[in-house]
């Protein structure tokens, strides 16, 4: 493989000073990298276009015409005398040059680059010239055109162009589209020859894929439009075939060797709270619950992410899959992200537990050390079944007598190695019963985990960022939960918001005011939420009205002391920022007011959102959006107020935004880089890749056959080096 990892620097056209500029700018350090760096567009340069049909809202054009006139100009756009010899280059600023075809006359403008194009566009000859047209006063120009002479031109490569990735940096540094071709085409001539086919023989004649040679060449310089489709599709499938086929090896080999606890029961408890429920569960939670029994009764380790929308019923679920292991002489722990969040888990699970004997405990760092000793002790000896509690679950000295299930919620805001602890707290190979854990977890069994997210993610995404996880989805709400209606407002509707907020009141209701910030910014022009309480305890005095206020700067006494006068109903308003995000329940809350919702990406305002409508009255939330609000902005509040559906909202936000910046996503990221294929609109060929690498683990596991060597020696690349995410979920 002795091109392809050549430095990039010894390639022609490149040299020291250009090939620090690639690798700091686009992380290109190898002829590897540089042919891997595809194109995100292609220009059609198969025409020529009459200059008198040029037009400045046209993208780019293409003129063959004759230089008939050039003039220097320096500063002040005074003209610099062409006849004095030497020509005082120095005092030159800009190069004009007025070219012509039969159909008129137009000028290209040069301020780089001016010497060497003045001595080269000779008045008489003739070249190509191709750029983006604009209108300069009453005539129209191109700056800095590409020139060519015909019969070489740019359309000996081919009619489509490539167009690359750039930065400023990139194109003052001389690296523009025309010389990233150049060297594109230099590198492929010495990379192609030693090409090796990353895929199988069959797979290539299953798929109709094209050899990866042939992809490559027409990727960069496609022959013509069909070469190029055959090229994308290729390479595309081989990306998220990779991808896949490394989360499912991965899978595979965990299903059939990680040794999980046998959950054979279900136990009193379960029959217990499952009879004393006040209502059926949903379809969804009843298919959800029948998956996760199978998973712990295989005898395998269960790994499985439950998605739901906010309210669809994960709680009962993760309770419910708790007093499985509970009934096999387990423990169990859920895992929230905050206390507010943990607390609350806890007054619900207590009520769920009241017809069991369970006894439930809750850790976090607000637990005093006399009540930290009680617990210690009770999850040793195995008196406490189910212990719900934030970070300070992990820490050594919480010692179980026998885990058997960690619940985790809102995944994504845990760090990997944070999670890693828990598999260090299963019970010990041998047998129950406690001991000093080792921070390997090595001779102990394995929890179950049951991974739960409130913040639907798209179906693609899913397959990718827990590819090697089981999915269960609840897509399906609870009886009695009416649709919220969402608006969006203006500024100048105010006085009759507080009109409305003081109707909900009067008829007992309580509402949410959440802002986006906690201190003015100076960047943004914002009611803050310091004002902004101001405002509304000026709008809604006492005796009448009770505001309370909760933000991150507070201590947690203050905010709790806040937020259960809100849940208690001692408080008619909540101000707030967005820490009541996640999970806080106030069922007789009916209105969400969100200010400056422009600011707020999709998945935040569709988990503030799920705050209310969670009573049977008829809920409300509207969305108060800036005088300055942008498309894309007001976009995403328009497809607020035209669904409640969290995972259509999902996708949506995954097409606006893209993957990599989907809230939750950027701390684990994807598992390899995708240099060519899509989430967001690959999404078809992303499941045929599955598909097709799941048919291949089925037949052959261990990736064992000769035929699948080339498999085999691809995965051993380190851009499969994926994160085990099995132990750390």
């Amino acid at each position: 493989m002795g091109e392809l990892n050549t430095s990039i620097q010894y390639l022609s056209g490149v040299g020291p000073k250009r090939a620090e500029l690639l690798r700091r700018e686009l992380g290109i350090e190898t002829l590897s990298d540089l042919i891997h760096l595809y194109p995100f567009r292609y220009i059609d340069r198969s025409g020529i276009t009459p200059i008198a049909q040029v037009a400045p809202d046209l993208a780019h054009v293409q003129l063959q015409a004759t230089v008939i006139k050039r003039t220097l100009y320096g500063p002040n756009s005074a003209v610099v005398s062409q006849e004095t010899q030497p020509i005082h280059w120095g005092a030159v600023k800009r190069l004009s040059v007025i070219v012509e075809d039969a159909s008129g006359q137009m000028e290209m403008v040069f301020f780089k680059g001016i010497r060497w194009n003045f001595q080269r566009l000779v008045p008489g000859s003739t070249f190509l010239f191709f750029g983006k047209p604009q209108a300069f006063g009453s005539r129209l120009n191109i700056v800095h055109p590409e020139v060519d002479v015909p019969q070489d031109g740019a359309m000996s490569q081919g009619a489509l162009t490539g167009v690359y990735p750039s930065t400023e940096q990139l194109k003052t540094g001389g690296i523009t589209g025309k010389v990233m071709c150049k060297l594109q085409s230099a590198a492929l001539t010495l990379c192609l020859p030693e090409i090796q086919e990353t895929l199988p023989e069959y797979i290539l004649q299953a798929r109709a894929l094209v050899p990866l040679p042939y992809a490559l060449k027409n990727i960069h310089f496609p022959k013509d439009s069909y070469a190029l489709q055959k090229a994308t599709y290729r390479l595309k499938f081989e990306e998220l075939f990779f991808l896949q086929l490394s989360l499912l090896k991965q899978k595979y080999i965990r299903s059939r060797g990680e040794r999980g606890i046998p959950m054979p029961k279900v136990g009193p408890d379960f029959h217990a709270c499952y009879n004393a429920l006040p209502y059926a569960l949903t379809g969804a939670q009843q298919r959800v619950i029948k998956e996760i029994r199978a998973d712990m009764m295989s005898g395998h380790q269960m790994n499985r992410l439950l998605q739901g929308d906010v309210g669809s019923g994960k709680t009962m679920v993760a309770v419910l899959s708790c007093l499985i292991a509970i009934g096999n002489g387990c423990q169990a722990c859920i895992m929230a992200p905050t206390e507010v969040l943990a607390q609350q888990h806890y007054a619900n699970i207590q009520k769920y537990l009241k017809p069991t004997s369970v006894q439930c405990a809750l850790l976090t760092g607000s637990t005093t050390q006399k009540e930290r000793r009680g617990i210690h002790a009770g999850l040793e000896d195995g008196s406490i079944g189910i212990i719900v509690g934030t970070h300070a679950l992990l820490e050594d000295n919480v010692v179980f007598r026998n885990l058997g299930l960690a619940v985790i919620d809102e995944q994504h805001r845990f760090g990997v190695d944070q999670r890693a602890k828990l598999w260090a707290k299963g019970p010990l190979a041998g047998g129950h019963g406690p001991g000093g854990q080792d921070s390997s977890g090595q001779g102990r069994i394995p929890p179950h985990v049951l991974v739960m997210t409130a913040t639907p993610i798209p179906r693609t995404l899913a397959m990718t960022l827990y590819g090697d996880l089981d999915v269960s989805v609840i897509d399906e709400m609870p009886p009695g939960r009416k649709p919220v209606q969402t608006m969006c407002i203006g500024q100048n509707r105010r006085a009759a918001m507080y009109k409305f907020m003081r109707d909900e009141i009067a008829r007992g209701r309580q509402v949410f005011v959440v802002f986006p910030l906690i201190f003015e910014s100076e960047k943004m022009d914002l009611q803050n939420l310091e004002q902004g309480y101001e405002e509304i305890v000026k709008a809604f005095p006492l005796p009448d009205y009770k505001v309370a206020i909760v933000h991150g700067q507070q201590t947690n006494e203050e905010k709790n002391f806040n937020m259960s006068a809100f849940a208690a109903g001692r408080a008619h308003i909540l101000v707030s920022t967005t820490v009541i995000e996640v999970g806080v329940d106030v069922p007789n809350a009916s209105v969400m007011v969100i200010e400056s919702a422009q600011r707020f990406g999709l998945s935040q305002l569709h988990q503030l959102r799920g705050r209310v409508g969670r009573g049977a009255e008829k809920s409300y939330c509207i969305l108060v959006k800036d005088v300055k609000t942008s498309k894309e902005a007001q976009q995403r509040l328009d497809l607020m107020c035209a669904t409640e559906d969290g995972f259509e909202i999902a996708e949506q936000d995954m097409k606006m935004r893209g993957p990599g910046d989907l809230e939750g996503t950027q701390q684990s990221g994807l598992p390899i880089s995708l240099n060519i294929a899509s989430l967001a609109k690959d999404g078809q060929i992303l499941t045929e890749a599955r598909l097709y690498a799941e048919r291949i683990l089925d037949a052959d596991p261990g990736l064992e056959k000769p035929q699948n060597a080339p498999l085999v020696r691809e995965l051993r690349k380190d851009k499969y080096e994926i994160k085990d995410y099995s132990k750390i979920s």
